[in-house]
């Protein structure tokens, strides 16, 4: 599980490396940027730019600039897509091609927010130049000896008034003094850390003694795997071999992936700030999670069962596989079906209830003008819609179903009982109570109030109770004609 999070997480940071990568794009390719040196010893037009250790475009001209100091401003273009992407505070240097005495110039991108425009500069504070090694060479051979203690002799008299420009120039002139001084100052700040290693180290070491024969078997381990490895040294020359151009290639992208860390520190200083709250929520987890252990151990003993069902579904898996075969001839044919009958293009006929159930601007089926039709597939729909609309009526009196289907003795539609069909009348008839308006009370929904049929004396036994005893039926034809309400409520 370590291992599959581990190859997830690296994969997750090339992915981010290759996306800010991408960012740059095909636009970025053609800038030119300006840097100044204080020599361009060396440099040849048409030379490599690279950037991060990857070439990246190519130096297009030089020029003497300044007075009083006179520096070397070179120009350089890139050539390369997604590579000019230098920032502010970018730093160049001029670094050594070979001994044969070819130059290039090398540049950090920069971890500043905001980028060099195009014909941007970069200044002679932030660049360095090489020391040639044939130079260093010559100044051990004669006459160059005696030359170089001249030469040393004249600037130590005409700089003795000027040691903060020396200093500056020192600093520019070797990186690897510039680098020394910072690692000096990182270990001076690291004095702690260092002491705290060097006494861990001796209970490091006490603790080697103690197990001796440990060590000493790693050691024939490791003769034996340096053996094995001689034995593959060509393999192992070839891998080593392609690994500078994999780490030259990755370089860019390891620039830009710390870039992405380093805009993520906020995300993570307002999660130390939510620190408490998530220790809580994890507190409060604990007894959740010690809940629901029984349910996980049982989900594994169903996944169990699971695997051998799925194990035991092979031979119906391998009949799926013989029908899939034939699938591609029926799915073709029937994907061109279902795009021609959704397509409003097709439509045979303009309607204006189309355009006004017409889907949001961004649908496929839009209508954009003010002609349009349904398409196939909305006209099936349509029908079943159309059609339970037409067998179905509603208004504010109430809710009728013209098409309904019965089958046995209520079959035939009846409003009147008499003598002829009471033995039919009385089982299917679905009243909801003793009082019926229009047959054994008024109708309230006409005015003055329809009058019972006359051929009815009032209902016999219901299915849903007693109707009402003969003094209630005198009462009733007695009173002037109320509300259905009243009829209700009575007594």
């Amino acid at each position: 599980m370590r291992r599959a999070g581990v190859v997830l997480l690296v994969l997750l940071a090339c992915g981010a490396g290759i996306v800010l990568a991408a960012a740059g794009g095909e636009g970025a390719k053609g800038k030119s940027y300006e840097i100044l040196f204080d020599n361009a010893f060396g440099l040849a037009k048409g030379g490599d730019f690279k950037i991060a250790g990857v070439r990246a475009g190519e130096t297009s001209s030089f020029e003497i600039v300044g007075q009083r100091r006179p520096l070397a401003l070179v120009n350089v273009k890139v050539t390369e897509p997604g590579f000019a992407d230098l920032r502010e505070d970018a730093r160049c240097e001029i670094r050594p091609q070979s001994f044969i005495g070819e130059y290039y110039v090398d540049c950090q991108p920069g971890t500043s927010d905001t980028r060099l425009p195009d014909g941007g500069r970069v200044p002679v504070r932030q660049t360095s130049s090489t020391i040639p090694l044939d130079l260093v060479n010559d100044i051990l051979r004669l006459p160059y000896r005696e030359r170089l203690r001249i030469i040393v002799g004249e600037l130590g008299a005409g700089l003795a008034g000027r040691p903060e420009d020396l200093n500056e120039v020192l600093r520019r002139a070797h990186p690897g003094l510039r680098e020394t001084s910072e690692v000096l100052r990182v270990l001076g700040r690291q004095t702690g850390t260092i002491r705290r290693l060097v006494s861990d180290g001796d209970r490091v070491v006490r603790a080697l003694a103690e197990r001796r024969g440990d060590v000493a078997a790693f050691v024939r381990e490791a003769g034996e795997t340096a053996e094995v490895g001689a034995s593959r040294r060509e393999d192992l020359a070839r891998t080593f071999n392609r690994l500078p151009l994999v780490l030259a290639e990755l370089r860019p992208y390891m620039g830009r992936l710390g870039e992405l860390a380093t805009a993520q520190v906020p995300l993570l200083r307002n999660l130390q700030a939510s620190s408490d709250e998530l220790d809580t929520f994890l507190l409060r987890l604990r007894p959740f999670a010690t809940e629901g252990t029984p349910a996980l151990e049982a989900l594994g003993d169903a996944a169990g069962e699971g695997v051998r069902a799925v194990r035991e579904t092979e031979d119906d898996l391998d009949e799926l596989r013989l029908l899939a075969k034939d699938a591609p001839g029926l799915a073709k044919p029937l994907r061109q079906l279902l795009q021609t009958t959704d397509d409003r293009a097709r439509g045979v006929e303009p309607d204006p209830r189309a355009v006004a159930t017409d889907p949001p601007a961004g649908d496929k089926t839009h209508i954009s003008g003010q002609d349009g039709g349904f398409t196939g597939m909305e006209a099936v729909w349509n029908y079943f819609y159309w059609q339970a609309l037409s067998t179905n009526a509603l208004d504010d009196v109430g809710h009728v179903l013209r098409l309904n289907v019965l089958v046995g003795p209520c079959g035939s539609y009846q409003v009147v009982r008499d003598a002829t069909n009471q033995a039919s009348f009385d089982p299917c008839r679905q009243w909801l109570g003793p009082f019926q308006p229009g047959i054994n009370a008024p109708d309230p929904t006409k005015p003055g109030g329809a009058q019972p049929a006359a051929s009815w004396r009032g209902p016999g036994p219901s299915r849903r109770g007693p109707g009402p005893s003969r003094p209630a039926r005198a009462a009733t034809k007695a009173r002037a004609p109320a509300p259905l309400l009243d009829y209700l409520l009575a007594p």
